[in-house]
């Protein structure tokens, strides 16, 4: 059979359409998402709101049980959402606080929402496997109510991300002058946290919540190599995070492999490609853009990525002293 034929085959198949659209949403949203808790510097945040998800998809399976829902996990992915909102809210007013540190408001958040949700399945009549495919992933069984959760929550997300993208990029660089400026520093800082929860709970059905934090930040982390704005950097990381989302899922469609860690491997992997291009593409452009390549230059060039000197002052004739 060709790669044709096989392609045809994926794309006839209802199961595999609703996964490719999971992907594609999913892939677009997160990093999305991901931009803004980068210039926070809260990357692993994402981590912590998928361990208290694993509670609410826990909390989501005892309700259904106590209801006599057929499956029983009916409920587990709005338990996911309730869970990981409020789980990013206390995360949120405790950074905000500053009563402790975030690191230690992550780890709390990590050992309890596992610790969480293997107790409330155990209580649900389940088992530690029926959390599985949560943990780590299973685009391959998403179901119509699951894509139906997935377009509505993507879309608000994405919605809330690119229209208040200018608002929400001044309070994740600079709360303080954000609020000097006079915008609503706390409820925005709020909203960047509902929003990462909600990617987590989209996201959980196609990378699993253990792995949800990565591409979350990975596309991020290539975008920001070579892109020389916030906005182009969110353009860039979203349509990473679509490609190595649905190229993922068609190697696990043709190959019996986690679809989760896979698109994640990629991403890690197409990261190590552009670090590794980046000085080479650097050097052929500062080439290319310098008309006297062969003279040292006597200003202060500034990095359009990272707001650093990239090149030290340095003088090009007996007495000058740079650029003054």
């Amino acid at each position: 059979m060709t790669a044709w034929d096989l392609l045809s085959d994926m794309l006839s198949s209802p199961l595999m359409l609703r996964a490719l659209l999971a992907a594609v949403l999913v892939g677009a949203a997160a990093p999305v998402v991901g931009t803004f808790l980068v210039q926070r510097r809260m990357a692993l945040m994402g981590d912590g709101i998928g361990h208290v998800a694993l509670t609410g998809v826990a909390l989501g399976w005892l309700v259904g049980s106590w209801a006599g829902l057929v499956p029983q996990d009916t409920l587990a992915v709005p338990g996911a959402v309730v869970a990981a909102v409020v789980g990013s809210v206390v995360i949120e007013l405790v950074r905000e606080r500053g009563r402790t540190s975030g690191d230690l408001a992550l780890a709390l958040m990590f050992y309890g929402g596992i610790a969480g949700g293997v107790l409330l399945i155990k209580i649900a009549g389940g088992t530690n496997a029926n959390l599985i495919s949560y943990l780590f992933g299973s685009i391959s069984t998403v179901s119509t109510s699951d894509l139906w959760w997935t377009v509505g929550l993507a879309a608000l997300v994405l919605g809330v991300g690119l229209g208040l993208r200018t608002a929400l990029f001044a309070v994740s660089h600079d709360e303080e002058f954000a609020r000097a400026s006079g915008l609503p520093v706390r409820l925005l800082s709020m909203l960047v946290a509902t929003i990462a929860a909600l990617t987590v709970t989209i996201a959980m059905r196609v990378v699993g919540l253990l792995l949800v934090s990565a591409l979350m930040i990975v596309p991020v982390a290539v975008a920001q190599l070579y892109a020389r704005s916030f906005g182009r950097t969110m353009a860039a990381a979203s349509v990473i995070g679509v490609v190595v989302s649905v190229a993922g899922l068609v190697l696990t469609y043709w190959q019996d492999i986690p679809p989760g860690a896979t698109i994640v491997v990629l991403a890690i992997a197409l990261y190590a490609v552009a670090a590794t291009l980046r000085p080479l593409l650097q050097r052929h452009r500062s080439s290319a853009d310098d008309p006297h390549p062969e003279m040292v230059d006597d200003v202060l060039i500034v990095d359009d990525v990272r707001d650093e000197p990239a090149v030290a002052a340095a003088p090009t004739r007996r007495g000058d002293t740079g650029a003054g």
